[in-house]
């Protein structure tokens, strides 16, 4: 009995042994972040409340990890779930990057699944205030998340330049009017990225990303960043247009300027943007409020938007930050001019495991 009992122990030892040397994983992690925030419109604000909020900035929990199977390839696998039960939603999970694949030193990185764009992925670290009421994507179209897809990363090639590209399925994304089959046509997304997104193996970050029928979004656009000893310099430019023809009217150009400053465990950072294509979150959330209208009968958008705020790494793990922005402008909708205006206060926290 004592034999067999210290054989089984041999045997599971070496076998957790065997896998330990295989599999990096499966790891878990997660994000708590909420914040207390003020707005006078609500268009911005996660849950389109004004007044006093408090936000969930996109919390999560996931689980991640890889499996070796040869010397040159390896599985990878992720599964990710927005948690969205800090607030009176009643909605406990919500969906984001859930993939499985395969990836290669010499042949790069193939995933099957919910992924970011590679046009999504294209602007790298710019967005100094991601993930909140003034994210880029408030402003900019093309910012997706996107199911049945095929996402393939390349090798860095010089330790440099990475090709990367999108490809949704598009049987998966048919739809039907009666007994009338409409088909979803390609939907696809490359890119091309220069230098580290981390600005840590090397000091500047540039891309270029083109995004065609993904969101009925057609948009081109461009990136750069460069890290200058404390300070942090970025450039954002994007052209779009919507593919159908009802909404012709939603077609420009979104840009985007920002700097930080990095002092000990504070990070100071300020960011302006401006539109005129109406194809980002804030313009289509605005004109979902307003009933009686649709997208197609918006005009003439004027959009802009200035953020100046500062995080504080309390921790490795524990952030605090805050920030003002004002949002500016208006358009028409419906042939009358709307007020787009709006300000902002936010102080949150941030805690990563």
């Amino acid at each position: 009995m004592k034999k067999t009992v210290l054989s089984v122990t041999i045997v599971s030892a070496l076998a957790a042994t065997s896998f330990t040397a295989l599999a990096d994983g499966p790891n878990f992690y997660g994000r708590a972040d909420l914040a207390f925030t003020n707005s006078d419109l609500g268009v911005a604000t996660q849950s389109q409340k004004d007044g006093t909020i408090i936000e969930n900035n996109f919390s999560w929990l996931g689980v991640k990890g890889t499996e070796k199977l040869s010397d040159d390839i390896e599985v990878v696998y992720q599964m990710e779930f927005g948690v969205s039960n800090f607030d009176n939603s009643n909605a406990t999970f919500a969906a984001r990057n859930t993939f499985l694949g395969l990836r290669s030193a010499a042949a790069g990185t193939f995933l099957v699944g919910r992924n970011d764009t590679v046009f999504k992925a294209a602007e790298g670290g710019f967005d100094l205030f991601g993930n909140t009421n003034s994210d880029i994507d408030l402003l900019a179209a093309g910012q997706s998340r996107s199911a049945d897809g095929i996402t393939y990363y390349s090798p860095k090639i010089a330790d440099l330049v990475t090709f990367n590209a999108t490809y949704l399925i598009e049987d998966n994304y048919v739809k039907y009017d009666g007994d009338e089959r409409i088909d979803a046509g390609n939907m696809y997304a490359l890119s091309a990225t220069l230098g580290d997104k981390a600005l840590k193996t090397q000091n500047y970050f540039v891309s270029a990303a083109y995004n065609d029928s993904i969101d009925s979004v057609k948009a081109y656009r461009g990136v750069a960043q460069v890290k200058l000893g404390s300070v942090l310099l970025g450039a954002f430019y994007q052209n779009s247009e919507h593919v159908d023809d009802k909404y012709a009217n939603l077609e420009g150009d979104t840009f985007f300027v920002n700097a930080a400053y990095v002092m000990d465990n504070i990070k100071f950072k300020v960011s302006y943007g401006q539109d005129d294509s109406g194809l980002g979150k804030y313009v289509s959330r605005f004109v979902g409020n307003n009933d009686g209208t649709g997208m197609e009968t918006v005009s003439d958008v004027d959009l802009k938007q200035i953020s100046v705020g500062a995080d504080y790494r309390f921790s490795k793990n524990t952030l605090l930050y805050g920030h003002y922005t004002k949002y500016d402008g208006d358009m028409l909708l419906g042939g009358v001019t709307q007020d787009l205006g709006d300000d902002i206060i936010t102080l949150g926290m941030r805690f990563d495991f």
